[in-house]
This record gives C-alpha cells, structure tokens and sequence, in this order.
C-alpha cells in the first residue's frame, strides 16, 4: 500500500489518508496553471507519458481549458514515477485512485 499525496494550493505537499494497492485504478492528472508553457507542457507528455505529439497537445488545450486532465491511467506502482518526473518539471500533478 501507499500513501497517496496530493497539491495544495498553498504550494506545499500535504500526506493523506486514502491508501491505494498496486491493482487499483488510478489517473495522473496534470493541472492548468499560469506559469507553464504549452511547448513545456507538451514536450513533459511526450517524454515522460509516451504520448504522441497530437496526443500531447490535445492534452494541454484540455487541461488550458478545463483547469485539469487525467493524462494518463494504470496502477498506482505504474503512475508513480511519471507524476514524480512531471512535478519535477514545475508541472502540478497528482494520482487520483477512481472507482470501478
């Protein structure tokens, strides 16, 4: 099991409580803000999501314009590294375990 963390507002992480296993279905989703880039944003979905160029910008106008997007899904062991490899880019992100 592991703890999932989550963005504040505040710019700082902050522990919760919810716990997901490995088999879980879980998002990575990518949030809209003022400081990034499209081209950055674009470039980070390709390197690090595998995302297709045209994937990747259809990525961003969604997160531009609905504030955020689940960019990705799979287990919780296999989003881990890629939110870990965006948040290190400046780009908000966080891992959502969904209901099936």
């Amino acid at each position: 099991m592991h703890a999932v963390q989550t963005h504040t507002e505040t710019k700082g992480w902050e522990a919760t409580d919810t716990m997901t296993t490995a088999d879980e279905s879980c998002t990575l989703i990518v949030w809209n803000d003022e400081v990034n880039t499209f081209e950055w944003v674009i470039e980070t979905l390709m390197e690090v999501c595998g995302h297709t160029e045209q994937q990747a910008e259809q990525c961003s106008m969604i997160i531009h314009t609905k504030g955020k997007y689940a960019v990705k899904e799979g287990s919780y062991d296999t989003l881990k590294p890629q939110c870990d490899a965006i948040t290190e880019r400046g780009i908000n992100a966080t891992i959502e375990v969904f209901e099936i």
